[in-house]
């Protein structure tokens, strides 16, 4: 609008020329109940309904569609080989999977392990800058690489090397793709919006069941499994940068004629260089943490390893090959951290560009004549772990005074928690939960959200799994109210005390590092298999993001807010409850959003377990060859992870901080 016409007032020209248009009445939606009549409505409500109606879903809304994927499976298995939509296109594009794979796992082995070394310390100091600047990210990488095999995890380290590099770097080329089509278009930005976050609440089993069904068991599945696991943050963040760059600088290039290509190629793009870097971080992060799920598919290396120690409950094993994926996690998380950070203002010289050439060339002939990791140069932690674990389990499982131990608490949980809370759910009418569900949803966020977890929650019903969802329902609830509670307590505690904050920082770092399959082996061990190993390890898993969000959105309460409540004579816990806890309600609801969507991607895992219902589908889906099974429990999953979201998810969408929302 030019300076000219600011302010004016808008013409009708069709009706009544030269007349200010009348200001339109805006619609007035309905105004959302208080919390105490909706929570008074429901106590009424839901007891009265359990006793005049049947639970469950009927009978007559259900769609068995088991035995149509049974057969559509077997279809699949049988004409794998020799349907030409299998043998001209899925075929090359599963040889191509496997061979790059191997090429790139020859290729490391060929160079040996001193070379690997060389090649990755080089990368780091130049990444951060060279000189000076690069030492720290140097020193990380070689700290790292050689301590996966002072842990005697050479080969299984590049296994998983090359699965991640070539996972990685398609993942990385799809997701900017796709980030340039979002940031350059609004319609690209909606068509992609509503997959991006469908994807984001998956858990990570559901990609597996059709693409083994397609390529069967094996490295294409797992490859191509990990790419579209870790596409989603390097589009998200692409599209952020591209969208986030300057007006000026964009308008300035476009008045010295550049053409839109040239404006995206000189100016957009140089402008999201942190952004890219960030989402490049963050779909190796992704890309790591499916490394392990890939393994039941037949993905090898450290995920192999973890998942064996998980059937033998060696957790000695397990921890050792879950250090090792840290590490690995810690090198490429610093090495593109620096390079992020260092962005397009400092230069690399051609001199250091020479050296890093020289080194790199020089470790590649030196390691390619030595070969494997020396077996010698290699420490055992395994043993003294398990000892360590072996003696906490005889100390805590049973006959501790007054406590009475973990297979106690075991069988309290289940009989006072998870027995009735399961029977509550299912004595419910489907019609009363919906009605819940859309109350719940509206409370937290927008109509549209309840809708959305309305028809979600009445897909599970459609599909007959109803019972089973409820039965998994139950588990997450219980895990999300343990992880919400131990989480805002400690958040508090960071939030308000800065040393805690310091300490629990790298403790955290590890454990959202730490593969999944690892919480459960301790677990198990204290706990047995069951609901409880479950829900228990879903709560840790969950919890340091729990945490992080719920202190950094503590911490962001105005400090001249807090200072006035503290000079009305406000104690500590007035502030925490008057003031902090009402202005941080968005970074709660993301904080509880995100233990949700963490939650149920591990109490699924807990069908491994003994956790059952739909996660125990999935995983017999997996194992078993039962595919129609498998798929509708993973859709299941899908429809009750999509409803738990909008459930938490505030109405404000840009309070979501995580790359992945």
């Amino acid at each position: 609008m030019s300076t000219a016409t600011a302010g004016r007032p808008r013409v009708d020209t069709e009706n009544s020329p030269g007349r200010a248009e009348a200001p339109r009445r805006r619609r007035r939606w309905p105004a959302r109940p208080s919390v105490p009549v909706l929570l008074l409505v429901l106590t009424l409500l839901l007891p009265t309904a359990a006793l005049l109606a049947d639970g469950g879903w009927p009978q007559a809304l259900r769609v068995d569609l088991v035995p149509g994927l049974d057969s559509f499976a077997d279809w699949v298995v049988d004409n794998r080989e020799t349907h030409p939509f299998f043998l001209y296109f899925l075929l090359h594009l599963a040889n191509a999977a496997t061979d790059s794979v191997a090429w790139v796992h020859d290729l490391l082995t060929s160079v040996g392990w001193a070379g690997v070394l060389t090649v990755a310390t080089t990368l780091a100091w130049y990444a951060g800058g060279a000189g000076r600047r690069g030492a720290g990210p140097a020193l990380v990488a070689l700290g790292s690489l050689a301590g996966c095999g002072l842990l005697g995890l050479w080969e299984q380290t590049t296994e998983t090397l090359a699965l991640m590099l070539v996972a990685v770097a398609v993942a990385a080329v799809l997701g900017l793709l796709l980030g340039l089509a979002a940031g350059v278009s609004d319609t690209a930005q909606r068509l992609l919006r509503p997959l991006l976050d469908t994807m984001q609440v998956l858990p990570s089993f559901a990609y597996l069941l059709p693409l083994v069904l397609i390529f069967g068991i094996g490295t294409p599945s797992a490859l191509i499994t990990t790419v579209i696991y870790a596409a989603p943050p390097m589009v998200r963040m692409t599209a952020l940068g591209l969208r986030g760059a300057d007006p000026a600088v964009l308008e300035a290039s476009r008045s010295l004629g550049a053409t839109p290509w040239q404006r995206l190629w000189t100016a957009r793009l140089p402008m999201a260089r942190p952004q890219l870097f960030l989402g490049l971080n963050q779909t190796i992060m992704m890309a790591l943490s499916m490394v392990v799920i890939a393994s039941v598919v037949g993905a090898g290396g450290l995920g192999e390893s973890v998942y064996q120690a998980l059937k033998t409950r060696d957790f000695g094993q397990g921890l050792t090959a879950g250090l090792a994926i840290v590490l690995i996690a810690v090198w490429l998380d610093r090495t593109t951290a620096a390079a992020g950070a260092r962005g397009g203002g400092v230069p690399v010289g051609r001199r250091d560009t020479g050296i890093a050439l020289v080194a790199a060339g020089l470790g590649l002939l030196a390691g390619s004549s030595l070969g494997k990791w020396p077996e010698a140069v290699t420490v055992n932690i395994a043993a003294p772990l398990n000892t360590a674990v072996d003696w906490l389990v005889d100390s805590v499982y049973q006959d501790v005074p007054v406590l009475g131990g973990t297979s106690a608490w075991a069988g309290n949980v289940t009989t006072w928690v998870l027995n009735p809370l399961n029977d509550g759910l299912q004595a419910l009418p489907w019609w009363s939960l919906l009605l819940l569900t859309a109350a719940l949803a509206c409370l937290v966020g927008t109509w549209r959200g309840a809708l959305t977890a309305v028809l979600a929650l009445t897909c599970t019903g459609v599909l007959g799994i109803w019972d089973k969802s409820l039965y998994t329902l139950s588990q997450v609830l219980v895990a999300v109210a343990l992880t919400l509670v131990l989480g805002f307590a400690i958040g508090i505690l960071a939030a308000r005390v800065r040393p805690v904050e310091r300490l629990l920082r790298p403790v955290f770092d590890a454990m959202q590092t730490l593969p999944q399959f690892i919480y459960l082996i301790p677990v198990v061990q204290l706990f047995n298999a069951g609901r409880v190993a479950a829900i228990t390890a879903a709560a840790v898993y969950a919890l340091p993001a729990v945490v992080r969000v719920t202190t950094q959105g503590l911490k962001q309460v105005s400090p001249a807010t807090l200072e006035v409540s503290r000079s009305l004579g406000a104690t500590s816990w007035q502030q925490i409850r008057d003031v902090q806890w009402p202005l941080a309600r968005p970074a709660l609801l993301v904080a509880a959003n995100q233990g949700v969507v963490l939650v149920l991607a591990v109490v699924v895992i807990g069908g491994l377990v003994g956790g059952g219902a739909l996660g125990f589908d999935v995983v017999k889906g997996l194992t078993a060859g039962e595919l129609g099974t498998g798929l509708i429990a993973g859709a299941g999953i899908v429809c009750l992870g999509v409803a738990l979201d909008k459930l938490t998810q505030p109405a404000d969408r840009t309070l979501t901080t995580d790359p992945r929302h």
